[in-house]
């Protein structure tokens, strides 16, 4: 029997060449830009996002404790990483590629499984609107941070 699966995919504009870009979207440099982050690193030989490096995210909205799996790190074009907690997965992939001068484009895609009946409820859940706000408010904060140096703060996030 097949579990609940989706898959949520948008596309972002971002301020900077891939190679700014791809940097910062590493589970410790996320601490830059990204309010509220929190991760607790396993296991990196650099201290930073590579090749099989682990980390742990606890957000409530999420679910249980996640575990996170870097399985593609194709430097400055492709993350891939296996994010796992006890009710479900995500496939989570992010492509970067140049479109001009100093612009870049990103694909963010998820492909979420239940595991369980709790995790089939979840994924029913989901909707492409949340999906696409989630991605819409890390866009705001990323490009924030490429332009100014500083993390967007929630409280200037509605200005």
């Amino acid at each position: 029997m097949n579990h609940k699966r989706t898959v949520k995919k948008h596309t972002i504009r971002l301020e900077g060449n891939p190679e700014i870009i791809f940097p910062l979207l590493c589970p410790v440099r996320e601490y830059e830009w990204i309010e509220p982050w929190k991760c607790d690193m396993i296991y990196s030989d650099s201290g930073f996002a590579e090749l099989d490096c682990i980390f742990q995210t606890d957000f409530a909205l999420d679910g249980p404790r996640d575990t996170w799996v870097l399985c593609r790190h194709e430097k400055p074009k492709l993350l891939e990483f296996v994010r796992v907690n006890g009710i479900r997965t995500i496939r989570y992939t992010i492509t970067l590629w140049q479109i001009g001068r100093g612009k870049t484009e990103s694909e963010w895609q998820q492909i979420i499984t239940g595991l369980n009946e709790e995790g089939d409820h979840l994924v029913e859940g989901l909707s492409d609107e949340d999906f696409k706000h989630r991605m819409e408010m890390l866009q705001r904060m990323l490009n924030h941070y490429l332009t100014t140096g500083k993390m967007l703060k929630f409280t200037g996030i509605n200005k």
